[in-house]
């Protein structure tokens, strides 16, 4: 028993240590290599049989995920992204006002749909727009990866941790949104003013120079079919209706009625990302069933403290940096065992969600939506660790410290 409790430790310290390093040189391995390869070990290594991983993983979670990223992708199909950022382009009118309604579209839609996927489809018409429009690219690309990750807090399915959470919790969709919203809002609210502060000289210096606008090719039939679906939808998830279920039927039925091919569709889903979850599910699991995770949280009862408000800010600040060390996802498969263990549970998915969200504004490797969005706009910028962090940590810190008063003052 001994050695299976340590053959799992080690191969999830493994699995973790390929994660949270990205990519070492010793074993250049991306995340969703590196969480096959802690599957395959796990069972391997006689920590789990077969059967055991396969119940380990939560079908619910990729369901949810697979459905938001195929309605994603026929709205992508249709021209959506570009029709919008020609919008934003077209009704700026200064740079300034250019990075409030990017930090506003951009935090929107990731509520609606998964942030990860809003970097995806924006960022190389975001790159276009401000190229086109003979701007500096650097604080626009800062805006869309920290509105992208801010935004996402509103709903259970604005990004993968959240809707972790939601299965983990059973709570209502829009129970979480009345007091996630309001997070939300107040988040986007510092960031356009840490921005616009740390860019005063470049925004001030900026022309918005008018450019003809580039035709789009816009599938009407296709973007109102997405459109009301995708409304028919979040009208299901606030009638309370199961979550992953209700967006898979909504993306199948614009499958049956778009009349494309859907082979187009299927390969704008990112099934690395899927394949990840997979992976951390099962190794996870292997290590929760050694009983660490429990005998950790026993360790750190004393240190959360007694009161619910003690409890909250000190889960606040763990997940800031267990965020960024182990990433937001899998520090949230295992925080997500302590949570019935504290004075309010509800307060503290909340935390948890508002915590590990923002935390990925910390640095630029704090969320995969960043690395997203400095790796598509490569080819015109280089976004340097520091070029990120100066304005991330203030973003990030101030945002978390406003949310958590936002939560704790809720009735």
């Amino acid at each position: 028993m001994i050695r299976r409790e340590i053959i799992a430790i080690a191969v999830f310290a493994f699995t973790y240590l390929l994660i949270s390093g990205r990519r070492l040189k010793v074993l250049p391995l991306n995340r969703p290599a590196a969480a096959l390869l802690g599957t395959v070990l796990m069972v391997a290594g006689g920590v789990m049989t077969p059967e055991q991983a396969y119940r380990a993983v939560d079908y619910d979670t990729l369901v949810l995920l697979l459905g938001m990223s195929l309605i994603s992708a026929y709205l992508y199909l249709a021209g959506f992204f570009e029709w919008t950022a020609d919008w934003v382009l077209k009704a700026s009118r200064t740079p300034r006002r250019l990075l409030l309604y990017l930090i506003l579209t951009s935090g929107t839609l990731s509520a609606l749909l998964v942030n990860d996927t809003i970097c995806f489809m924006l960022t190389p018409l975001v790159v276009t727009v401000v190229v086109r429009g003979r701007l500096p690219l650097l604080p626009f690309l800062l805006a869309l990866a920290m509105s992208a990750n801010l935004g996402s807090v509103a709903t259970l399915v604005g990004n993968p941790q959240n809707m972790i959470i939601g299965h983990l919790s059973r709570m209502p969709f829009l129970h979480f949104s009345a007091s996630l919203v309001l997070v939300a809002v107040a988040g986007l609210a510092i960031e356009y003013a840490v921005l616009g502060w740390g860019f005063r000289r470049e925004l001030t210096r900026a022309v918005l120079e008018p450019v003809a606008e580039a035709p789009r090719q816009i599938d009407r039939r296709l973007l109102r079919l997405t459109i009301i679906v995708l409304l028919l939808v979040f009208a299901g998830f606030l009638a309370g209706l199961n979550l992953s279920w209700t967006a898979l039927s909504g993306a199948v039925l614009i499958m049956v009625l778009a009349r494309r091919d859907t082979h187009q569709v299927l390969k704008l889903v990112d099934w690395h990302l899927l394949l990840f979850f997979a992976g951390l599910f099962v190794v996870v699991a292997g290590l929760d069933d050694t009983g660490l995770p429990d005998q950790l949280y026993a360790r750190l009862r004393g240190v959360f403290g007694v009161t619910a408000g003690a409890q909250a800010w000190n889960l606040a600040w763990l997940s800031v940096v267990g965020s960024n060390i182990f990433s937001n996802v899998p520090f949230v498969l295992v925080a997500g065992k302590w949570i019935h263990g504290f004075a309010q549970p509800e307060l503290m998915w909340k935390v948890l969600a508002l915590a590990t969200t923002f935390a990925g504004n910390l640095t630029i490797l704090g969320s995969v939506a960043n690395i997203i969005v400095v790796e598509s706009a490569r080819g015109h910028i280089e976004v340097g660790f520091w070029d990120y962090a100066r304005l991330g940590i203030p973003v990030t810190v101030l945002t978390t410290i406003a949310g958590m008063l936002i939560l704790l003052l809720l009735p």
